[in-house]
């Protein structure tokens, strides 16, 4: 189960808002206003696609990128966030249409790699999204998410030991420790060692929300599978009488 940002990374939200704070400062002073409020309004767009896509609006935040990208044709970030929720919503080849032309316009976007890749990883397509979570992380070493997504896919792919790495580099960063423990755990579970397993799915319980809190959809799902997982391992090391 790959992790799947709705939106793009905050470090480049951020960079992209202070892009548009040294732009407005050279703007000449009678063109200043109009051009201020032309960025928050999009701005204002962007979060509430966002909130849309949270709530399970799909279509309507599709709309609201799509007219983000009528006005700004050439702006990266709004194709790879309206890629996340075509992929989201189940529309892959738009999904994948989208992160690539977002790389065209941004070939160091590093969030449109990982979630390109992540298109890949759902495809099958194995090898693909190596290259890409590869591509992700030289460009970020930092990219929590695609050293996570990568150990997920060496994972599928049976190398274990390539996975835990994975984990343990991504366990560096402080971010999503919860998400970290669980997928480590579940490679430690597959690969035979359940105590192991058994330490990090625990840990991981203390860390991801509550199964009640809907405002993390991406943690509540993961929650509901590590059960599923503890479960088994639980049910596997019960004796046969």
């Amino acid at each position: 189960m790959n992790i799947h940002s709705f939106l793009a990374d905050d470090d480049q939200q951020s960079k992209q808002y202070k892009y548009v704070l040294n732009t407005t400062n050279k703007v000449p002073d009678r063109r200043k206003s109009d051009y201020s409020k032309s960025i928050f309004e999009d701005s204002y767009l962007r979060s509430f696609a966002l909130k849309l896509a949270q709530q399970g609006d799909y279509t309507e935040a599709i709309a609201l990128l799509s007219q983000l990208i009528c006005r700004n044709p050439h702006n990266a970030v709004d194709y790879n966030n309206r890629g996340l929720i075509y992929f989201q919503s189940g529309e892959r080849q738009k999904a994948l249409y989208d992160y690539n032309t977002a790389l065209k316009l941004n070939p160091c976007l590093a969030s449109a790699y990982n979630n390109r890749a992540n298109y890949y990883a759902a495809c099958r397509e194995l090898a693909a999204a190596l290259d890409d979570y590869d591509q992700a992380i030289d460009l970020n070493p930092r990219h929590v998410r695609a050293w996570i997504n990568r150990g997920i896919t060496w994972r599928d792919l049976g190398q274990y030991e390539e996975a835990i790495e994975n984990f343990e580099v991504a366990l560096l960063f402080g971010q999503l420790e919860g998400h970290i423990w669980a997928e480590r755990g579940r490679t430690y579970h597959l690969w035979g060692d359940w105590n192991c397993a058994l330490a990090d799915y625990r840990r991981a319980l203390t860390q991801l929300p509550s199964l009640d809190n809907s405002k993390d959809i991406t943690g509540c799902r993961l929650c509901l599978q590590l059960e599923n997982w503890l479960n088994e391992l639980l049910l596997n090391q019960r004796p046969n009488w």
